[in-house]
């Protein structure tokens, strides 16, 4: 009657349930022993040890992480990466916790690759130069690079792409000054160059009617004081604007 109770305690402590997207790792005193990945009611030895590993296809989004571009200006970056667990017996034997793994690969990777070009070209590069805005380029390294440090402890990493590429505050900051200090001084010499023509017409006018009779020195004060006059007048009309 003991024996009977014996069997029948460890032919129900044999019992699992696989479920799809999982898979039970089993090792025995230390020992891996394999992979089951079926699904369904099924019996194990009950003295195997079984551990629970999700298999699916999963996606991570990162915080945004700080790295900086080819220039050293500092950055900050969310990647979003699709995996899964290919290996069982790697990811869970190969190191503490796989999933805090691939974290830590991913901010080393991102760091690596983002550090080898500019965020932006400012029109300082030539054509087909290559910037981090460039999302399929940046993306295929990305992938290319994390899937080959994640292959050790059985993980497959699909893809990973930039979902966004900032400035760092700061950064972002002295960019906007510098960009509206270049608008600034294109309208200046935009304006500057059509007072530059009116005073040539006017004084031209002036001459050749014979309005006036201007010496070099006459004319050069006339020069000065209609340019200031007019620049005063344009640049007044566009702030108003």
């Amino acid at each position: 009657m003991g024996s009977c109770a014996v069997i029948l305690v460890l032919a129900l402590g044999g019992l699992a349930r696989g479920r799809v997207g999982n898979a039970w790792a089993l090792s025995l005193f230390g020992c891996y022993r394999g992979t089951v990945r079926r699904t369904g009611l099924m019996w194990i030895n009950p003295l195997v040890l079984r551990r629970r590993v999700d298999v699916r296809l999963r996606h991570w989004r990162s915080e945004p992480l700080t790295a900086v571009d080819a220039h050293g200006v500092e950055l900050r970056v969310v990647i979003l990466v699709v995996w899964r667990v290919k290996d069982t017996a790697r990811a869970l034997l190969m190191v503490d916790d796989h999933v805090v793994y691939l974290r830590e690969q991913i901010e080393a990777v991102t760091t690596r690759v983002l550090s080898r070009l500019p965020a932006d070209s400012f029109g300082e590069l030539p054509d087909g130069v290559a910037t981090l805005r460039d999302v399929d380029a940046v993306g295929e390294e990305l992938s290319r690079e994390l899937a080959a440090e994640c292959r050790a402890v059985g993980i497959e990493v699909f893809s990973a792409r930039p979902t966004r590429v900032e400035y760092a505050p700061k950064v972002a900051a002295a960019i906007q000054r510098r960009q509206i200090a270049a608008i600034d001084a294109k309208h200046r010499d935009t304006v500057l160059a059509s007072v530059l023509d009116a005073v040539d017409d006017t004084v031209s006018a002036l001459t050749e009617r014979g309005l006036v009779t201007l010496d070099d020195y006459e004319r050069k004060a006339l020069v000065k004081d209609l340019t200031v006059a007019f620049y005063t007048a344009r640049g007044s009309a566009v702030d108003a604007q």
